[in-house]
């Protein structure tokens, strides 16, 4: 498999690539390219997993030259590395789009649950992808998924401080394993709700996570 070209041959702007010279992409354009893969990787990978699927076919289904993906992200578990980090990319916007310090923040969880579950919606193959290879020892992405993962959880976690700011909180429920709970709760439930419960509404999804967050709160 081709790999990356070295630094001074980046430096002049082409490289070669398993179809001849290429022009390393502007940012812009490579923001673009890195959707249109992620998307068609997405969708092989929820049809026949990650592990059959190949850089070929996602560049194709992509409509990009396979020079191009290789250029830019190297070899297929560089490609998967980077979407991987795309789509939690996309994810946190979401999350974060949530952030007003004026709302209540037990409504601002629950609306920020329901902005994973319209992720999980669009994006169900990454869901899959997360669980099924997150946990699984050792993954190929380990050390990508630690990164990741952690800053998911920042994230959470800070939802869970700002409820814990203003409402009495039970003291014994230990902050870290609530956020580690929500967390894998929207992965798991969006995906079971995707694939065995689509009569589900999303907010029956949502209510049934934010019940950990309740019962954290003392009444």
């Amino acid at each position: 498999m081709t790999s990356r070209t070295d630094s001074s041959t980046a430096t002049s702007g082409d490289a070669e690539t398993p179809e001849g010279p290429a022009k390393k992409l502007r940012p812009a354009r490579t923001n673009a390219t890195k959707q249109k893969l992620f998307e068609a990787s997405m969708e092989l990978i929820g049809e026949r997993g990650v592990a059959g699927v190949t850089v070929d076919e996602i560049a194709s289904a992509a409509g990009v030259s396979k020079g191009t993906v290789y250029y830019n992200f190297g070899s297929k578990s560089d490609l998967i590395a980077q979407l991987l980090r795309h789509g939690v990319d996309i994810l946190l916007a979401r999350l974060l789009s949530v952030g007003d310090d004026s709302a209540d923040p037990l409504a601002a969880m629950d609306e920020m649950i329901g902005q994973a579950m319209d992720f999980m919606d669009e994006y169900p193959s990454f869901a899959r992808l997360w669980v099924s290879e997150n946990w699984r020892t050792p993954s190929e992405w380990q050390d990508t998924f630690t990164e990741l993962r952690g800053r998911l959880l920042a994230v959470v976690g800070a939802a869970i401080e700002a409820v814990a700011a203003v409402y009495p909180v039970d003291p014994a429920v230990s902050r870290g394993s609530l956020a580690t709970a929500i967390f894998g709760a929207c992965f798991v439930v969006g995906l079971d709700r995707q694939t065995y419960n689509p009569e589900r509404t999303r907010e029956q999804s949502v209510t049934a996570i934010m019940a950990s967050m309740r019962g954290y709160v003392v009444k």
